[in-house]
């Protein structure tokens, strides 16, 4: 039997919502652009060599960002930057973005949070598309810590939490 194709994805949405997951900042800067946006579909994909995985849709301003500059920074967040969730989660506050936070420079040109838990430098090492996203392979070349004392925060359920 085949269910519906809006009820099953009304029933994935329902689904993935418990799914608890790290919140994520992810940035990258083109032509002394910079850019980023939140996320939580974010998978550590091998440590040999180091991988993670992005998704991102094809939609979002980042998506041109990262596919042109080759180059992106995942900024795992802590449970007191829900400022930066506010302003990176809305697109019509897209001019405030970097205004808010402290920001540094990664080696690889893009800008890194210095409120993270941690930050993974990557080298986009392939994109597969998927209909309205499509998946960013990156391989880590640094990874900083800076503020791995912090509590981290997580996803679940339509809202942001504290993991203590």
């Amino acid at each position: 039997m085949t269910e519906n194709p809006i009820i099953l994805a009304d029933a994935y949405r329902g689904g993935m919502r418990q799914l608890a997951a790290g919140v994520c900042l992810i940035t990258a800067s083109y032509q002394g652009q910079p850019g980023g946006m939140i996320a939580t579909a974010v998978t550590s994909v091998s440590a040999e060599p180091p991988t993670l995985l992005v998704c991102v849709n094809r939609s979002a301003s980042l998506f041109a960002m990262i596919a042109e500059s080759g180059r992106f920074c995942v900024n795992l967040l802590s449970a007191d930057a829900q400022a930066l969730v506010d302003v990176f989660s809305n697109s019509a506050r897209r001019d405030e973005r970097f205004q808010h936070g402290e920001w540094l420079m990664a080696a690889n040109g893009a800008p890194l949070c210095a409120e993270s838990l941690v930050s993974f430098e990557c080298s986009l090492a392939k994109i597969v598309d998927w209909h309205t996203h499509a998946i960013f392979l990156g391989e880590v070349t640094a990874v900083l810590h800076p503020r791995s004392d912090a509590a981290p925060m997580v996803y679940h359920n339509r809202g942001f939490h504290e993991l203590v």
